[in-house]
This record gives C-alpha cells, sequence and structure tokens, in this order.
C-alpha cells in the first residue's frame, strides 16, 4: 500500500446532505443522500463536476455531495459544506467499492505502525463510473493529528 503523507492543505467547497448514520450503516446513509443530491442536482440543471464525495465525522455524522462549478443563485435546499484538511494522509484505491472498508483499515493500520494518529474527517473522493469494477478509482483521504 503506497500512502502518501500531505502536508498541504486540500480543501472542498461541496453542495449536498448531511446525515447520521443509525446502526453505522454508512453505506446505506451515503447512498440515501446521494440519491436525494442527485434528484436535485440534476432537476435544477447545475453544473458539476460530477465526482461524489461522502465525508465521515464524529457521531455517526457524514455527508454526501458533490463540487459546483458555481454556487446556486435560487434556494435548492442543499447544504453547503467547506472543509479544509492541512495534515493529511492520502491513498488510491483502485478496486472495487466492496474493498473500500479493507482498505481503510490497511491505511490506518500502516499510518498506526509509522507513528500517525488519525482523526476526523474522513474523506472518500469516488471517481467516475465504469461498470468495469477493477477499475473503479477511490481516493481515500485521513486527517492526521
Amino acid at each position: 500500500m503506497n500512502v502518501e503523507i500531505v502536508n498541504k492543505d486540500f480543501t472542498l467547497d461541496m453542495y449536498g446532505f448531511s446525515g447520521t448514520a443509525v446502526n453505522k450503516d454508512y453505506a446505506g446513509t451515503g447512498f440515501k443522500l446521494m440519491d436525494k443530491l442527485w434528484k436535485i442536482v440534476k432537476s435544477t440543471g447545475l453544473k458539476n463536476k460530477g465526482l461524489n464525495i461522502w465525508i465521515y465525522e464524529t457521531n455517526e455524522k457524514m455527508f454526501a455531495g458533490v463540487e459546483l462549478y458555481e454556487n446556486p443563485t435560487n434556494d435548492t435546499g442543499l447544504e453547503r459544506k467547506q472543509i479544509t484538511l492541512t495534515k493529511y494522509a492520502y491513498y488510491k484505491h483502485i478496486g472495487p467499492y466492496s474493498q473500500l472498508r479493507q482498505a481503510g483499515q490497511n491505511m490506518t493500520d500502516e499510518l498506526k505502525n509509522k507513528g500517525f494518529e488519525t482523526i476526523l474527517p474522513y474523506i472518500e473522493i469516488y471517481g467516475h463510473w465504469t461498470n468495469d469494477e477493477t477499475k473503479l478509482e477511490t481516493e481515500l483521504l485521513m486527517s492526521l493529528q
């Protein structure tokens, strides 16, 4: 696993929805939030970068969003979330989404073995969809203490 340590600001300015992963059902919660997000984005024609971004926060809170090319001029009901990481670990997972949990655990273990402490938020940026699961790309960003 090739985990990169980055000491440069990484900023996201997104629109989407937040929610709580009841019983730690992050996948179910994330998909519900994304479905709600994309209905609004498509119905209002908001120009976006097309990448789903999931942010995991304390107390089972999470946010599912997308970066827009410009801020909405009308009230769409979307929540705006801005986040900046100053020190983080970065890894690009290539393969099925079903392997993300293990990739994240491997990343956490490797960082711990190298003396790093991870903190929330944790971010997953999903690349553009392909039917070939072996080519799916997901960027994992773990905040570091």
